[in-house]
């Protein structure tokens, strides 16, 4: 850490309104930075779903569209850009139908299937284990493999880690040298199921226990490759899920069986599942409550971690928060199941909410998994035949990749509330590391789409700004859509300055800001 003790011990951030008067205080509590900011927190999800993978991830060897062995150069390049550090396949509520056996092998010999969770679609099983894996060594990201606990068998789960995995010879291995990859890829991340509690076999958390108990038993650490195993935890607020799942962990002693427990969290901007609200049609009534929704993920985390202490006090169990993002009505027009939706600016915010989050509990979030990576849900990436699209959430990953390995530098932050029709929200949202090139960063997201903050932070003189982006748009339901000029992406923002042992700037209204100083 170069610049830390270049920072005050407790460095006071004053946000100043338009007004003169001081509104917010945050706090840098430099002399308390020991956690890092797993790169992991910056995972993705692709599953077979509508057109992440067909169309969306892959084309065939033999499409029009370029690409690399099947897999669209469009999109690796984006995703290589971005810095995916991470990537979890095939589900999702697919993964407790998918037997992976059916998809290796000689193309024209894998039996379709039906995909009877999304759409009710036919699936040629053409991208498999050995694409996938291809796909993450194209993009040099960590694969993330969710077994079958739900129709499969142990047996099954145990193959897939030796097939992936070992460098025993064995029918497993034998299989894999006979389908063209004889060195092993070691596949260190695993979840055991997927929402076992609904689509993944709608089990007690004392059945699940007993059935993952089982699985982990048979899913081998081979020579030097060390499984992380991940299981199922609640899905939004069920906390008792995670109550009655970890008391029977620790009565039984198994608490040692697996590293971490998931956590899905879905931010539904209308009043219920079957009223989620449009993505592009909604009006600052929409956009405040989609803010205080998301931010609902924060004490989610906090009460499951308190979970994890009283039942686990000596044993560190990691939170995998391995689904989030918003969840919209499908776009009118497209197909049902799909969940095609568009991506605003008002997602945008959500990404940075959450990944700011997730940054400031990075001693216990060491995994998170957007949902989904392209064409799905708050996807990075839309694609429409040849065409593509970078998103307005592409871009916030794009600018908050700098906090990947970095150290955490923890924050206490007063601030104003923003107030629309009956709602309230905090205003500013904020999280900062240091790397070990002694770069320090602050992301901050401005949700008030008409009040803008000017921030002054007490620095040491020899600290300098450097470099600073910002992503805004004329309106809140603002998104870039196929054959036209992008309408939400960043640009470089240089107005700051480090002046008198202070660096200076303003947020603007509705924006999102990364801000550089070394």
């Amino acid at each position: 850490m170069k610049n830390l003790q270049l920072l005050f011990l407790s460095v006071l951030i004053t946000l100043i309104g338009l007004n003169g008067k001081a509104q917010v205080k945050i706090t840098v509590n430099s002399e308390n930075a020991e956690h890092q900011i797993s790169k992991h927190i910056y995972g993705h999800f692709s599953e077979h779903l509508g057109n992440c993978i067909y169309g969306g991830i892959w084309v065939g060897e033999n499409s029009p569209i370029p690409n690399v062995n099947g897999i669209r150069t469009d999109v690796a390049d984006a995703l290589i850009e971005v810095g995916m550090p991470s990537l979890r396949w095939p589900g999702g509520c697919f993964a407790d139908e998918y037997h992976w056996k059916d998809g290796i092998g000689p193309k024209s010999e894998r039996p379709p299937m039906i995909n009877t969770h999304w759409g009710m679609v036919s699936e040629d099983n053409s991208f498999g284990t050995h694409e996938f894996l291809e796909l993450c060594e194209l993009l040099k990201c960590e694969p993330i493999f969710a077994g079958n606990v739900g129709s499969g068998t142990v047996r099954e789960l145990s193959e897939w880690v030796e097939y992936v995995n070992a460098d025993i010879k064995s029918p497993m291995t034998l299989l894999r040298e006979k389908n063209g990859h004889t060195d092993p890829w070691y596949v260190k991340y695993w979840n055991i199921g997927n929402e076992s509690w609904g689509c993944g076999g709608n089990m007690t958390p004392e059945i699940y226990f007993d059935n993952m108990v089982q699985y982990s038993t048979f899913m081998r650490n081979y020579p030097n490759k060390r499984l992380y195993k991940m299981i199922v935890g609640p899905g939004g607020s069920d906390l008792d899920w995670t109550e009655r799942l970890l008391k029977k962990a620790a009565d039984n002693g198994k608490l040692g069986m697996f590293n971490a427990i998931s956590m899905h969290y879905y931010t539904v901007p209308g009043p219920s599942w079957q009223q989620k609200g449009s993505a592009t049609e909604f009006g600052e009534k929409e956009w405040i409550v989609t803010i205080r929704k998301a931010l609902g993920i924060e004490e989610l985390i906090e009460k499951n971690i308190e979970v994890f202490k009283k039942y686990s006090p000596r044993r560190k169990i990691d939170l995998a928060v391995d689904e989030w993002g918003c969840w919209h009505t499908e776009e009118p027009g497209t197909k049902g199941g799909f969940l095609y939706q568009q991506n605003t600016l008002r997602d945008a915010m959500v990404a940075a909410l959450s990944l700011n989050i997730f940054n400031n509990h990075c001693e216990w979030v060491k995994m998170a998994n957007i949902a989904q990576t392209v064409n799905v849900l708050q996807a990075l990436i839309l694609t429409k035949d040849a065409e593509m699209v970078k998103t307005p959430t592409y871009y916030v990953y794009k600018m908050f990749k700098v906090h990947q390995d970095a150290t955490l530098l923890p924050i206490e932050i007063e601030c104003p509330e923003y107030e629309f029709d009956g709602e309230k929200v905090p205003a500013i949202n904020i999280s900062a590391s240091e790397n070990e090139a002694g770069e320090i960063h602050f992301t901050l997201a401005n949700f008030d789409p008409s009040q803008s903050h000017k921030i002054e932070i007490p620095v040491n003189d020899k600290l300098k700004f450097s470099y600073g982006e910002i992503l805004t748009s004329d309106n809140l339901n603002d998104f870039n859509n196929f054959g036209s000029a992008e309408n939400v992406t960043t640009k470089e923002f240089k107005e700051a300055s480090v002046k008198s042992g202070n660096l200076s700037f303003e947020i603007p209204a509705k924006s999102i800001l990364m801000i550089e100083i070394k």
